[in-house]
């Protein structure tokens, strides 16, 4: 247990000596923060409608300025932060556990269920995700629902497939055949044996994802295909601010800015962990 701790607090030393990685967690916490306290940050009602306030410019009682209604884009900011952290979080989620089933299964199934697998993966990726998004906009209508299903179907193929990869360069390793030879079932040698080997690499690729994820969620807002309105948004931010960019241009940095330091911080993260945890670029200057 102590070794553990041990390790876990070298690995969390050796990524602040990294100048990216700890300005990356810096940025990750903030965003976390300013979305799990938005409530107590804010100070104002994000829905909020105020006629003679609109397009204020940024001052103490409205950090950001407000939009053509009036409303607190701070508060609308932080509240927007919740939108694409729960989007991002569960998308990715949902993208791991489903694309670590899929690549396990066609990595140590028999061959003709792997081909059918392969097929399916690369007919999903063949799609655009921008016609993923209208086709199922058009089924289901704009959502929360409809963006976490295209973030699904989108990063599904990407992890099954390394997932695969892996589990078939295991699937003769020796320790393997040990398991098996003790009578070890499949679903056993899989869950002890394969996962905890395959799974690292993937956690790492999920966490630099994720700003992808939510620039897909602030993309299909923008475009009015994601979150309805007056639900606060990143995306529908961005799009009021390029709508009346000509009175105001805090809208579009209220908007903008939180996205642009969101995926810098994650992608931060995410490189330094990286460099980190895998043995052969630890060493590399």
């Amino acid at each position: 247990m102590f070794a553990a701790d041990s390790d876990a607090v070298g690995a969390f030393r050796r990524i602040f000596a990294e100048p990216l990685g700890g300005l990356g967690i810096v940025l990750v916490v903030a965003m976390i923060a300013g979305a799990v306290f938005a409530d107590l940050l804010a100070g104002a009602d994000p829905f909020r409608i105020s006629p003679r306030d609109r397009f204020l410019d940024p001052s103490l009682d409205h950090l950001l300025g407000t939009d053509h209604l009036g409303r607190d884009l701070f508060s609308r900011v932080l509240h927007g932060g919740r939108i694409a952290l729960s989007v991002a979080l569960f998308s990715t989620a949902a993208s791991l556990a489903i694309g670590i089933v899929l690549g396990l299964i066609a990595g140590f199934g028999p061959r003709w269920l792997d081909n059918i697998l392969i097929l399916l993966f690369d007919a999903i990726k063949s799609f655009p995700t921008v016609m993923l998004a209208l086709a199922l906009v058009t089924l289901f209508g704009p959502s929360l629902t409809a963006v976490i299903v295209v973030v699904v179907l989108v990063n599904v193929p990407g992890y099954a497939r390394i997932i695969r990869t892996q589990t078939l360069a295991l699937k003769s390793a020796e320790f393997v055949a040990a398991a098996e030879s003790m009578g070890a079932g499949t679903a056993r040698v899989l869950r002890v044996h394969i996962l905890p080997n395959v799974i690292g690499p993937l956690l790492i690729l999920a966490s630099m994802d994720i700003p992808v994820v939510i620039a897909i969620e602030a993309g299909m807002s923008f475009l009015g295909l994601g979150v309805r309105p007056p639900t606060p948004s990143w995306g529908a931010i961005l799009n009021d601010g390029f709508t009346a960019i000509r009175d105001t241009p805090w809208i579009a940095v209220a908007g903008g800015l939180p996205i642009i330091l969101t995926t810098l911080g994650f992608t931060f993260l995410g490189e330094t962990l990286r460099d980190v945890f895998d043995p052969r670029l630890r060493g590399r200057g």
